[in-house]
């Protein structure tokens, strides 16, 4: 009997490790694991006299470093990071880190928190251990070093070991983010004079090429485009679908069509990205035919629609006074399952007092609500404006308390409207009420401001208070900045 005791003595601190560990990740499944929480469960599993294994710790830190962020835990990156520095301060309860598969983890939860800069400090604890690293490893570290601004250093780490391609493609990106699309280039040379293994793929090419086209290196971007045919590689759609963009906002659509030709030649489909580039272009250039084309042959290939796409339509609709027909397409997204956006309900808002449809603004709301689509402050504003310059305030004023209600804090736009349409009416106290208000709430204002109280107050036969407000305005300095509209 006295043989068994130990035996289960062991079994049941194991199972209370195994309980502590689930408790940890059905907490973090059910998005009710604090931070506090996390802690007061991983410390009573540190202290348990039989060690949990290495790899259930790494089940853990992965799922923490998988984890959306929840009002209970905003990251779970950070608090994998913050778990496993109290267990390194505390010898690890007895649990030994001896795979490369844990501070890979944590070297990746590093960028995801945003602590970049933990993620050498990370790298030099594995060193220390006689841990290897591996390809995994060192692509996480060059990600810390490029979030960190230090792609020199990165790239100079690179240089000095057995350099694979995906750890060249993250310093390619970390250039061309940072505007160093030339240092890319460089980079891409070097691969190609090195050859075998590290010869530039299409993935490296497309990333230079969308580097020089976000830098306006047109030429360049061209010229790089060109060469991947040449060295024998098949652009990718992604290539093909950078060109046809950057044509389109250039407004160059007889080129972008060429390459569209070009891509299906080659066997390359076109997808959602490439025909929402082109009915972008058009729609641009108001021509409706080329549009209905494209949305046609869209069908026929079999492509469908995405959020993006619908709302460039809508857009285009609103500009040129179809606004039922943006009605048509706004709500069919729903029936086909595509989820309408913020962007997608401020389209619609800005479009239908155009038409003097107020009564749909309002049932355009109560889907939002149903949507739970959470409106921002642009969504706001174009309700308050509409509303308030129909001299509608009481409705215009029911949104502004909406928006404080939300959380969403009015600006210098907001402000302004709101004071604007009150001064039209004639309704100073109320005018001079939200510019204290704004002024309280220490929301910046100019003289653009000042200039609307000052004319509503003139315009109403208040003299006195109109010069009381210039001498404030010159006592206080009060300069112009960019005017924001009324």
């Amino acid at each position: 009997m006295s043989r068994l005791r130990p035996r289960s003595f062991s079994t049941s601190v194991s199972s209370r490790a195994n309980e502590l560990l689930s408790l940890l990740h059905d907490h973090l499944g059910s998005g009710t694991l604090r931070p506090d929480l996390a802690h007061q469960l991983f410390d009573e599993l540190l202290c348990q006299p039989v060690p949990v294994s290495e790899r259930a710790l790494s089940g853990l830190f992965a799922a923490l470093a998988r984890a959306p962020p929840s009002m209970a835990c905003p990251s779970g990156p950070a608090l994998a990071i913050a778990l496993f520095r109290r267990m390194a301060r505390t010898r690890g309860g007895g649990v030994t880190i001896s795979t490369n598969h844990t501070y890979n983890i944590l070297i990746a939860c590093c960028c995801r928190a945003r602590r970049p800069d933990l993620g050498p400090a990370f790298f030099g604890c594995l060193l220390k251990t006689g841990v290897t690293a591996n390809i995994t490893t060192f692509s996480n570290l060059f990600k810390c070093l490029c979030d960190m601004k230090k792609t020199d250093e990165a790239l100079d780490v690179l240089l000095h070991r057995m350099p694979d391609v995906m750890s060249y493609s993250i310093i390619l990106k970390s250039f061309c983010n940072n505007g160093r699309s030339q240092c890319a280039l460089d980079l891409l040379r070097m691969m190609d004079k090195k050859g075998a293994n590290h010869s530039p793929d299409v993935v490296s090419y497309n990333t230079v090429i969308d580097g020089f086209f976000k830098e306006r290196e047109l030429i360049k971007a061209c010229d790089l485009f060109h060469e991947i045919i040449q060295q024998g590689l098949v652009p990718t759609v992604v290539t093909y679908n950078s060109i046809i963009d950057v044509l389109c906002k250039a407004r160059a659509m007889d080129k972008a069509e060429v390459i569209l030709r070009q891509m299906v030649n080659n066997g390359v489909q076109p997808d959602t990205v490439t025909y929402t580039s082109l009915i972008h272009g058009y729609s641009t250039l108001g021509q409706s035919k080329d549009v209905v084309r494209l949305l046609k042959e869209m069908t026929t290939q079999g492509v469908i629609p995405n959020v993006v796409t619908c709302n460039n339509l809508m857009t285009y609709l609103c500009q040129h006074g179809r606004v039922k027909e943006a009605a048509e397409i706004f709500h069919s997204m729903a029936l086909k399952g595509r989820k309408r956006t913020v962007f997608s309900y401020s389209i619609m808002l800005h479009g239908y007092p155009t038409q003097g449809f107020l009564v749909d603004m309002i049932d355009l709301c109560e889907l939002m609500v149903g949507d739970r689509v959470v409106p921002n402050l642009h969504v706001y504003h174009i309700l308050m404006d509409a509303f308030a310059k129909c001299g509608r305030m009481d409705v215009a004023m029911l949104f502004f308390q909406d928006m404080l209600k939300h959380g969403v804090n009015p600006d210098k736009v907001i402000y302004l409207t709101v004071i604007a349409a009150f001064c039209r009416m004639g309704r100073m106290d109320d005018a001079m009420d939200k510019f204290t208000e704004m002024i309280d709430m220490g929301v910046p204002h100019d003289t653009t401001v000042y200039t609307c109280m000052i004319e509503g107050y003139l315009k109403h036969g208040d003299s006195v208070k109109a010069k009381e407000l210039i001498a404030e305005m010159k006592n206080k300095d009060i300069r112009h900045r960019s005017q924001e509209g009324n």
